[in-house]
């Protein structure tokens, strides 16, 4: 998941685990009231949280940054949940996700949940939600994850040279889905794919009611109401610029139900507006504070401010479709160039670990010191780089979303730059993120640019395939570097086909060797996510993804 805005060792669920996930009896683990401390908790009142503004309208399937994905897990519940630690939790639609071979998968679902709308979710609903997604012309940005499902390929516009479609798809329908009856479906994936269960919790998986498909286009319209299945539900449209405001469902059928009346989305440009309104207790929540308010914010706000765990991964990208950074010698140069520990100690207060490899230490698979490129060494960088035709005579653009804090330390990637490799820069800090990441899948980036990453479902996989493969290239992923290697390819694909844990990990580090030779991208930070809240409210938690368990938020008493 791309992001608008501690590192740890986490064990999350196994790689290629069991071929047999199923539910053991209700969990009480959503619905607790254990967090931040403050006044006694009740059902009831409201609060207010703070996001910048969502690329796409509320639509699961097209909703792959931070932003979008915030409201959309208040809105929806997927097959499956995963706990604050990003491990997998059966307490979502699935009563159980079987399989004899990894490639054939019953899902069976438990009865009572319903829409918003008071209609039933059944079978259906994920199998038409997951062709709509899937199905090229509808443009939805999660289609990759339907890759690996059998027939997606058909479902595939024909494109010339230049990605631009020629014709139709050849199918409608996923020749790998089959509804048997409402609470049970069947997935045949094109090759054995043990993880299958744990990525079902990722939004692009959620269902869609029949009242969706009536009229598709209409969630491009003003006036579209989000349906989901979740503890919230939509009132009115999402009013750009301003927000969403959403009401407890009270037919909610999981254990996590809400626990407030209402819960305010609130749109700000400016990150820093969002935190001082939340010092004037004008606003209750901020999930991602500015970098320069790290070392006064737990002295101000006490044990209002929450330090977690995060998945989140911060990369400068190159736009490899740019002959300036085509030789992957400039890219390595460039990164080796970066003092990433500088910047960390003087912008971040040492929060931010520099990182070393491109997954991320929360999931296993991770390796310390993977990364060769991106250990600082100037003069190196500076000798490399001689060796390649990249003229340093003209200046570079470096590319960032406003409004989030990355002006300081883009800066200070840019004075690098020209201190030890005598490149000049100016900086492109001037697109809000619905703006920036539009242009990040249309090619416009005309230097390097900075992306984070936050991972969608717990597995190194996920800090690879949706990144890097060619399927995952724009519209269909989020690979806005264009990388392309047949061989990464080829690696990620056996990795996921592996029998067993170890052999997986093995061949995504495989793969990972291959990136990190590439440096499609610079990796820059593995980062602790840092949040305050008012005193109005309680029980604050953010998981390891970086999103609030809005769930469990209560008004102080």
């Amino acid at each position: 998941m791309r992001l608008g805005k501690r590192n740890a060792a986490l064990v999350g669920a196994g790689v290629a685990g069991a071929m047999v996930l199923s539910a053991c009896g209700g969990s009480d683990e959503g619905s607790s009231t254990e967090g931040s401390e403050g006044g006694e908790a009740a059902q009831g009142g409201t609060a207010s949280i703070h996001i910048n503004e969502p690329e796409n309208p509320l639509v699961p399937g097209n909703t792959t940054e931070s932003e979008g994905a915030q409201v959309v897990k208040s809105l929806w519940t997927g097959l499956v949940n995963y706990a604050e630690d990003g491990s997998v939790e059966f307490n979502g639609v699935a009563e159980s996700i079987e399989s004899d071979d990894n490639t054939t998968w019953t899902v069976t679902l438990n009865d009572g949940w319903t829409f918003h709308d008071d209609t039933p979710v059944t079978a259906q609903s994920f199998v038409d939600a997951w062709n709509y997604t899937a199905y090229s012309p509808n443009a939805q940005g999660a289609s990759y994850f339907f890759s690996n499902i059998e027939g997606y390929d058909d479902l595939q516009a024909p494109t010339d040279d230049a990605g631009e479609p020629t014709g139709d798809p050849a199918a409608e329908e996923l020749t790998g889905l089959e509804v048997v009856s409402d609470t049970e479906f069947t997935v045949t994936l094109s090759a054995p794919f043990a993880q299958f269960p744990t990525t079902v919790g990722y939004n692009a998986f959620f269902p869609l009611p029949e009242s969706f498909f009536e009229d598709p286009e209409a969630a491009a319209g003003s006036d579209y109401v989000p349906i989901g299945n979740g503890p919230f539900q939509a009132d009115a449209p999402l009013e750009p610029g301003v927000g969403i405001t959403l009401s407890r469902y009270e037919d909610y059928a999981g254990d996590d139900a809400a626990q407030l009346d209402t819960l305010e989305y609130r749109i700000y440009a400016d990150v820093n507006t969002a935190y001082t309104d939340v010092q004037a207790g004008n606003l209750d929540i901020v999930p991602t504070i500015p970098p320069d308010t790290i070392t006064t914010a737990p002295d101000e706000f006490g044990d209002r401010f929450v330090e977690a765990p995060s998945s989140t991964f911060t990369y400068v990208g190159f736009p490899t479709y740019d002959p300036r950074f085509e030789d992957k010698r400039v890219r390595q140069a460039i990164s080796m160039a970066i003092d990433r520990e500088a910047i960390s100690d003087a912008i971040f207060n040492g929060t931010n670990t520099p990182a070393d490899d491109a997954i991320s230490p929360v999931v296993d698979g991770y390796r310390e010191g993977a990364c060769q490129y991106c250990e600082y060494d100037p003069e190196a960088a500076a000798d490399l780089l001689a060796e390649t035709d990249f003229d340093t005579s003209q200046p570079i653009e470096l590319w960032f979303n406003s409004g989030a804090g990355h002006d300081a330390w883009m800066e200070a990637v840019g004075n690098q730059l020209r201190e030890n490799l005598g490149i000049e820069y100016s900086l492109r800090g001037d697109l809000d993120f619905a703006e920036y990441l539009p242009l990040a899948d249309e090619q416009g980036f005309t230097g390097p640019f900075r992306l984070g990453w936050a991972m969608d479902y717990p597995s190194p996989q996920n800090y690879l395939e949706p990144l890097y493969s060619t399927s995952a290239l724009p519209p269909n992923g989020s690979n806005t570097a264009f990388y392309s290697n047949p061989e990464f390819d080829d690696l990620v694909e056996q990795g996921n086909q592996a029998g067993s844990n170890e052999e997986a990990i093995e061949l995504y580090q495989q793969a990972d060797d291959v990136l990190l030779e590439d440096m499609p991208i610079a990796p820059m930070f593995f980062g602790l996510q840092q949040l305050v809240h008012s005193e109005n409210v309680d029980n604050v938690v953010i998981d390891v993804f970086g999103q609030v368990d809005t769930s469990r938020i209560t008004a102080a008493q």
